[in-house]
Order: structure tokens, then sequence, then C-alpha cells
């Protein structure tokens, strides 16, 4: 697979908003949910998502760091961030970090109790897309 530059994924990635992130729990059985990067982000090898600190999705990820963020379009292209994850807690994140419409799930805004960031850390990125592949590493 031919390397790709950081530009380039952030070029494929500048519209995508959800994707499946996969964690592993204690007995490293993979889960995975939908979530949203907020969309329009544009893209630096980090990704980030607010939640709550007492989720399952945060209890694995204190357990074991290393997530994938599977992407997909549909004119078929395809993104899988590996990387490594933490939560971030930081009011001054959470309000950078903030977009309308978050308040939906989060009446409170960034003092809504329990809300936190996790902020994926790129190592791997592979796409493909119809007839072109790459893959970046950090």
């Amino acid at each position: 697979m031919k390397k790709a530059s950081l530009e380039t994924i952030a070029e494929n990635m500048k519209d995508l908003d959800f994707c499946m992130m996969i964690t592993k729990d204690e007995k490293q059985v993979p889960h995975s949910r939908p979530m949203s990067n907020n969309g329009k982000v544009e893209y630096d090898g980090d990704s980030w998502f607010f939640t709550y600190e007492d989720s399952n999705k945060v209890r694995q990820i204190k357990n074991d760091n290393t997530v994938s963020l599977i992407y997909q379009t549909d004119d078929m292209l395809f993104i899988d961030c590996y990387g490594t994850a933490s939560v971030v807690t930081d009011k001054k994140t959470l309000e950078e970090k903030w977009v309308d419409g978050l308040e939906q799930w989060f009446p409170e805004g960034i003092d809504t109790p329990g809300i936190c960031l996790l902020k994926v850390s790129a190592e791997r990125v592979t796409f493909w897309h119809k007839e072109e592949e790459g893959e970046y590493t950090a």
C-alpha cells in the first residue's frame, strides 16, 4: 500500500461526521458504537468525541486505550483510523470543541455533569476509495 500524507488523509476526512468507534472490554472482546466528531472538522491526526465519563466506552478505554474508528461514505470511501484514546475533562478544551446542537445530548453544555471528551490520536490511518488507497503512519 502506498504511503499517504496527513494532508491527503485530512482532505478525505474533511466532511466526515459519523464513524463506528471500536473499543475492547477487559476480556478483549471488541465493542462498536456510532460516534460523531461533529463534522466539518479539520483533521490533524486527532479525533474528538463528546461523551459521558460513566459510559462503557470510557471504562473500556481506561482499561485498554487502543481504538479503531471506521468511516464510510456513500461514494465508497472507507477509512480506518487506528490509535490511542484518552479522556479529557479540561473545561477549556471542552469549550474549544463544543458546537451548536450538542445540547441535545448535553443539556447544560460543557457544565453538564459527567461530560468529557475522548481524544483519539491516530497511529495509522488507512483509506480505500474506488481505485485509490493509501496509508498514513504517525
